[in-house]
């Protein structure tokens, strides 16, 4: 079972085999995820695509028009 040492501020190296596991990478973020049983689930974090999403609000009227989906609409 693979082990890791919380550091004095509290970090930890995830083993290699882990990291393998789920794919993870250097910047990578992951999530815990609590049961209600006391057990903590790690998994690679899903994308956060809220900026994505709060920029394309203010590009979507700019790009919904009917000459728009004529001209790009086949791309």
């Amino acid at each position: 079972m693979p082990m890791s040492t919380l550091t004095v501020k509290y970090q930890a190296t995830i083993p290699k085999v882990v990291r393998e596991v789920l794919a993870l990478g250097a910047g990578d973020r992951v999530e815990f995820l609590v049961e209600s049983s006391g057990e903590v689930r790690l998994r690679k974090a899903l994308p956060d695509f809220s900026e994505l999403r709060a920029l394309e609000t203010t590009l979507a009227p700019e790009w919904e028009s009917d000459e728009d989906e004529v001209a790009y609409g086949r791309l």
